[in-house]
C-alpha cells in the first residue's frame, strides 16, 4: 500500500541543503541520497517506509511525501510522517521573520542571502535527540554514529522494502533487558550506558514524557531535562534543539560556538567563554539556534566546504556538566 502527500513548508526551503548533515555519517535510521530523504517508520507489526522530496526551487518549494508498506494508511503514520517534516526535516521552522531580522547581521548576513532555506535538520522524538547526544559526549561524530547505527541495528525495528533492509531508532522499551555491563561491547562508557539506560527506563514508565516536555518553557524543559543522570545543559539544550525544534535554544558552552564561531567568525583570538557567547548571542533571539545553523554554515563556507552544519567538537565536560561539542 503507498499513501502520498504534499506539505508546504514555510519558504524558503532546501532539502538539499538541509539534509545534507544525514550523508554526513554511518546512518542507517535517516538516509539521503541527495535527492531523497527516507525513514522507516515502526508502526504496527510490519511498519511503513517514508520518502521525501522536494518540488520546485527554494522560493516556491513542496515536500512530496509517500508512505510505504502495510501500516502507511493508519492514522499515526500520517501524524508520524508530519513530525518527521516539520521537526526532523525543520520544515515548521519560522524562517520569513528570521530572514528580515538579520539579513543584515554582519556575522550570518551572507549565509542567510547564499543559502536559503537551510534548516536546523533534527530526529522526530526528544528520546532519540538525547540519545544521539549522549553517544556524542566527548568522542568525534563519526564514532558516535557508527555506535548509533549498532544500536540501530541490534534494538531497532527492521521491515524490507524494495529489496533493501531498514532499521528504525530503537524504542526506549527496546534496552529492558540491558545492564550497563551488556551494553559495553557497543563501545559505550560506564556512564554513557548508565544515562541511556536511565532515559530508557524514564521514557517507557512514563516518569519522562515528551508531550509534558514539549508543554514546557526552553528553561523549565532544560532544568527538568538535566535532573535525570548523565544529561547537562548541553545535552538537554541538543535534545530540545534537535528533538523539539526548538529553534531560540542557544548550546552556548559547545565548542563549536565558543572557538570555532568566537574565532573563525567573530575574530578573537582566544576561545570565548560559555557566559560571554550566551550574552552575544542575546542579539539573535528569539532565533538563536537557527541563527547558529548558518554560523556554521559561514564557517563551513570560509573553509571552502559545502554549506552545512558543521559538526561539533568539545572538550572533555567537568563532572556534571554538559559537554562540548559543536552540532
Amino acid at each position: 500500500m503507498i499513501v502520498t502527500g504534499r506539505l508546504v513548508p514555510e519558504r524558503p526551503y532546501s532539502l538539499s541543503l538541509t539534509a545534507a548533515r544525514y550523508a554526513r555519517f554511518p546512518e542507517v535510521v535517516d538516509r539521503f541520497d541527495g535527492a531523497l530523504y527516507r525513514r522507516f517508520l515502526p508502526l504496527g507489526r510490519s511498519g511503513a517506509l517514508l520518502s521525501v522530496r522536494q518540488e520546485g526551487p527554494p522560493a516556491r518549494a513542496v515536500l512530496a511525501w509517500s508512505l510505504e508498506g502495510p501500516a502507511a494508511d493508519a492514522p499515526q503514520a500520517t501524524s508520524l510522517a508530519r513530525r518527521s517534516l516539520e521537526v526532523a526535516l525543520g520544515a515548521a521552522q519560522p524562517v520569513r521573520a528570521f530572514y528580515r531580522a538579520l539579513v543584515g547581521d554582519p556575522v550570518i548576513g551572507q549565509a542567510i542571502r547564499d543559502f536559503p532555506g537551510l534548516r536546523g535538520a533534527g530526529v522526530p522524538s526528544l528520546w532519540e535527540a538525547l540519545v544521539t547526544a549522549i553517544l556524542a559526549q566527548q568522542v568525534n561524530l563519526r564514532f558516535a554514529y557508527d555506535i548509533r547505527r549498532e544500536l540501530a541495528e541490534t534494538f531497532g525495528r527492521r521491515a524490507r522494502f524494495g529489496g533493501e533492509t531498514w532499521f528504525a531508532f530503537p524504542e526506549p522499551k527496546a534496552f529492558s533487558g540491558e545492564t550497563r555491563r551488556s551494553m559495553r561491547r557497543f563501545r559505550l562508557s560506564d556512564s554513557k550506558a548508565r544515562a541511556i539506560l536511565g532515559l530508557a527506563e524514564a521514557f517507557a514508565s512514563g516518569a519522562l514524557d515528551e508531550p509534558a516536555i514539549a508543554a514546557l518553557g526552553d528553561e523549565e524543559a532544560i532544568e527538568r531535562l538535566t535532573s535525570f543522570r548523565g544529561v547537562g545543559r548541553w545535552t538537554a539544550e541538543i535534545g530540545l534543539l534537535r528533538g523539539l525544534g526548538r529553534t531560540d535554544v542557544f548550546p552556548a558552552a559547545d565548542l563549536g560556538v565558543v572557538k570555532y564561531l568566537a574565532q573563525g567568525l567573530l575574530g578573537r583570538r582566544l576561545r570565548a567563554k560559555e557566559a560571554d557567547m550566551r550574552r552575544w548571542a542575546e542579539r539573535w533571539k528569539p532565533w538563536r539556534g537557527l541563527a547558529l545553523v548558518y554560523g556554521y554554515a559561514e564557517l563551513n563556507r570560509r573553509r571552502g566546504e559545502r554549506p552545512r552544519p558543521a559538526p561539533p567538537r568539545r572538550r572533555p565536560p567537568a563532572r556534571g556538566s554538559a559537554p562540548r561539542r559543536r552540532g
